[in-house]
């Protein structure tokens, strides 16, 4: 176990089988384990049985769709509010984070990573610490976000179930997974010196698989072993019809050792 707490994840309650703070360590990074937001896949364990009967990937992330949509009503929902679709369904939240991650729907993913990991976010429009326009957004789009939502944060725990329960069938002699990052603002993150060194990354942070694409998010990119209980989303995940884009990957945040890339 790691035996050095790192000083911004504070002690906070959450529902993940590992402490935040240990979490949030390089040690995790280093020797990382499974983990899983307690009860969920109890819970919900007739979803997961139908899931270890179909061999293809493609047909578990439809049923995995299905049985949401079954679940939590989305479809209905949208039928009732037909100038709102997909209000409360975690597909909009998904592309809403694709497109600002800075705005509602990115406040409501970070506080439910708060409320089931224990990480706090640490920038929304702003570096959070000492920014109280930040903090001030921050607290206005989560309430609005959350306000207008029946049901995300269980959407979202049964997400990050089933993301960990692919990643250990299509990967099972795997434990990290090498993902790139691009910043404008890398001062925000590291020691201006760069090179090998440590990042502390916000509680939800986006990373690609394809190296290139990384250059077109930043003048600075960042190479990362990212351990496999650190991924909340990665693409071929769900059904190609639901979600399109660049190869993002959403990954829990706190301290990761990284390498930069030359330009």
């Amino acid at each position: 176990m790691p035996n050095e707490v790192p000083a911004s994840p504070a002690s906070v309650a959450s529902r993940c089988s590992l402490p935040p703070w240990a979490l949030a360590s390089c040690e995790f990074q280093d020797n990382p384990w499974p983990i899983e937001i307690v009860g969920v896949r109890d819970n919900e364990k007739r979803l997961f049985d139908a899931l270890d009967t179909l061999e293809d990937a493609g047909a578990r992330g439809q049923h995995f769709h299905e049985y949401l949509s079954r679940r939590f009503l989305l479809d209905q929902f949208d039928a009732a509010v037909p100038d709102s679709p997909g209000r409360h369904n975690y597909i909009r939240f998904l592309r809403d984070w694709g497109a600002d991650s800075n705005r509602r729907g990115g406040a409501v993913l970070k506080a439910w990573v708060e409320s089931r990991f224990g990480l706090r976010p640490t920038y929304h429009a702003g570096i959070l610490r000492d920014n109280p326009e930040a903090q001030e957004r921050y607290a206005r789009d989560r309430m609005h976000g959350e306000t207008v939502t029946m049901g995300i944060t269980m959407q979202l725990d049964l997400l990050y179930t089933f993301c960990q329960y692919e990643l250990a069938r299509r990967l099972p002699d795997e434990r990290w997974k090498t993902l790139w990052r691009g910043t404008y603002n890398p001062e925000e993150y590291a020691p201006a010196s760069g090179g090998q060194g440590v990042i502390e990354l916000n509680n939800l942070s986006s990373f690609t698989s394809e190296r290139e694409t990384a250059w077109e998010f930043g003048s600075t990119v960042w190479e990362v072993k990212v351990p496999l209980p650190k991924i909340v989303f990665f693409p071929g995940l769900l059904p190609r019809s639901l979600l399109q884009g660049e190869q993002e990957h959403l990954v829990l945040g706190g301290q990761y050792r990284f390498r930069k890339l030359a330009w």
